[in-house]
């Protein structure tokens, strides 16, 4: 296959769980894949998958919600390959706890890593895109930010966040060529959610109409048909991945 051939990807949150599958699936798309992580350790492993691919990976180890860490990292970038075709960014924690518990750092870590690292990395390649005229920005949402969830007062707000800056940046860019939408995941088998109990997880699979949590290759594959030409003329969307869980 080669929807994304010889395209220059940047991925965040690609140590594991959804990144990951997105580094690999675009990998076997034909694209590159620049690999970030927190950890050096975690971008090398998924590197070193795209690298199995017979695809170029650089691993980088950022601090998404970070400006310093992240300017480093897009100059690295820059210097490496000249270019960027697609920013994903995926990379995401939970502190879930009911609100009335919250803590400032419950709250703050999770806007930091979520929204404003999604903030961060836009900015900084949002000026390559419009010198190429040409880009996608993809942003990994979840449905607990359309229509909540107990829980995760912090985390909700920061996808429901990361959905209106993805229509404003789409209204900004959509001129010079360049596309912004959200995936919304579900429920998806990840690391994540592994830490659910079991009767968690049934009562939860009770609610989606399709009866079964999803895959990180499912949000992957959604994400190389917006990256790709099937989604050229896409912008300003949000797509639900969720087994009809927010229909």
């Amino acid at each position: 296959m080669s929807e994304l051939l010889n395209n220059v990807a940047v991925v965040t949150g690609a140590g594991r769980g959804i990144g990951k599958a997105i580094a690999i699936e675009f990998a076997k798309n034909g694209a590159d894949v620049f690999c970030v992580s927190r950890t050096r350790e975690n971008a090398e492993s998924t590197a070193s998958d795209v690298r199995a691919l017979e695809r170029r990976a650089w691993p980088l180890a950022v601090d998404v919600g970070d400006i310093e860490s992240v300017n480093a990292a897009v100059d690295k970038i820059m210097s490496e390959a000249g270019r960027v075709d697609i920013l994903v960014n995926n990379a995401g924690i939970t502190r879930d706890t009911l609100v009335m518990r919250m803590s400032d750092d419950d709250w703050d870590d999770v806007m930091t890593t979520n929204l404003k690292g999604a903030f961060l990395f836009t900015r900084a390649l949002s000026m390559v895109f419009v010198k190429q005229r040409a880009g996608r920005i993809i942003n990994i949402g979840s449905v607990a930010g359309i229509m909540g969830n107990p829980g995760q007062a912090n985390y909700s707000a920061s996808k429901a966040g990361l959905i209106g800056f993805s229509k404003s940046v789409a209204r900004e860019l959509a001129s010079r060529g360049i596309t912004v939408n959200v995936i919304a995941p579900g429920f998806i088998d990840t690391n994540m959610t592994s830490k659910l109990g079991e009767s968690v997880r049934k009562d939860i699979q009770a609610r989606i109409p399709m009866n079964t949590f999803g895959s990180p290759e499912d949000i992957a594959k959604a994400a190389v048909f917006l990256a790709g030409g099937s989604g050229k003329y896409i912008t300003g969307h949000v797509l639900s991945v969720d087994g009809g869980l927010a229909m």
